[in-house]
């Protein structure tokens, strides 16, 4: 796993609990675009599922993950893993705008679907994902996976579901990325391709939000956007910020960058301050800055007193599990689908109220 490059940083579980027994849940990778497929498997196979094709374009995409996948068999089209009757799901990392259509496709042919973030680029996919969804009875995963791959992040929902810290009042997230901008894509710095900052990374902040606080829904308050640095790659965004309220009356505010310095032990210094009328709970998700090179740090203040955890390999991920679980028996215990897709269509409609501050060609600009 690379911890200073955040495409490909892929998880690895260290508490594993099998939810199946072999064979019962067999899964495909279609499109391998972006590195979170590997974490996204990775997740899977831990929980039991077993991960049988691969197809891509790419060759060389297709050899590096055979590499670390052998098991995979090399499928020479969609068409071969839709054939297949044993393979219950796809999962796919292809280009972001690309992630809603295949989606239909994968659903069409009578499988779940698990998508990397941002699922969908435009409110009209998100739209067509819930029909979709609402014909065939298919489960529609998106891989949110600063929280669902996170054990700390995981520990702070459980502190609260436990009232550890009372009723959250607010969220404060930052998710500063490292750009490493010779080794992206053309697609990366398109955001027809990306969505947009705030539609791409931004996902993962909305998705916290609402789960941390209990929230069903939000109103996207105030957002903006920036290309202050990366001049050379004019539609760009480097920067994003925004604001939110909940149903419940919980706040949000969450910023997003691609700032990051090499300096860092790793690809992004990623927290979470979550406020409850009892306490607080800090999360460093990835590293404890001059401290701790080691992600999963949590900070709980309440009326008991002040603790610190380190949370590496004691928590585990559920959601794989609970996932696999959910697609074999109509469920939904990993995430419901109307959160998969609120959070989805928050991140786009942030995106799409965004205010320009500042573009490759001009220092201070506000048009939307």
């Amino acid at each position: 796993m690379d911890r200073n490059d955040g495409m490909n940083y892929a998880p690895k579980g260290l508490v594993k609990k099998v939810v199946v027994e072999p064979g019962v849940f067999q899964f495909a990778a279609i499109g391998l675009d972006h590195g979170h497929i590997y974490g996204m498997c990775n997740g899977l196979i831990e929980a039991g599922g077993q991960l049988v094709a691969v197809y891509d374009p790419d060759p060389k995409k297709v050899q590096g993950f055979v590499t670390k996948y052998p098991e995979a068999n090399i499928a020479s089209s969609e068409e071969e893993i839709f054939s297949n009757p044993d393979i219950k799901l796809v999962a796919s990392a292809n280009i972001p705008s690309e992630r809603g259509p295949l989606g239909l496709r994968v659903l069409d042919h009578g499988k779940h679907y698990f998508t990397d973030k941002p699922a969908f680029t435009t409110l009209e996919q998100v739209k067509q994902a819930r029909e979709k969804v609402e014909e065939t009875g298919l489960r529609w995963g998106i891989y949110y996976g600063e929280r669902l791959h996170s054990e700390s992040s995981i520990f702070a929902g459980q502190l609260i579901e436990e009232g550890a810290i009372g009723r959250v009042v607010q969220v404060i997230g930052t998710g500063p990325h490292r750009a490493n901008p010779k080794s992206r894509p053309d697609w990366f710095f398109d955001p027809e391709y990306y969505g947009g900052i705030l539609c791409d990374i931004g996902s993962h902040q909305i998705e916290q939000f609402l789960h941390f606080t209990g929230a069903k829904d939000a109103k996207v308050l105030h957002s903006k956007i920036a290309n202050y640095h990366f001049k050379e790659y004019p539609k760009f965004q480097d920067f994003g910020d925004a604001t939110l309220v909940a149903d419940n009356g919980a706040t949000f505010y969450f910023r997003v960058d691609w700032f990051t310095p090499d300096g860092l032990g790793t690809w992004g210094d990623g927290r979470v301050f979550i406020l409850g009328t009892d306490g607080y709970i800090e999360v460093r998700k990835y590293i404890d800055i001059a401290r701790d090179s080691k992600g999963d740090q949590l900070y709980l203040v309440n009326h008991e007193g002040e603790r610190h955890f380190q949370l590496s390999g004691k928590v585990g991920c559920p959601f794989f599990g609970e996932f696999i679980l959910d697609c074999l028996n109509g469920t939904e215990n990993a995430m419901t689908q109307e959160h998969t897709f609120r959070a989805a269509e928050l991140c786009i409609e942030a995106q799409e109220k965004a205010i320009w501050i500042e573009t490759a060609e001009s220092p201070l600009v506000t048009k939307n």
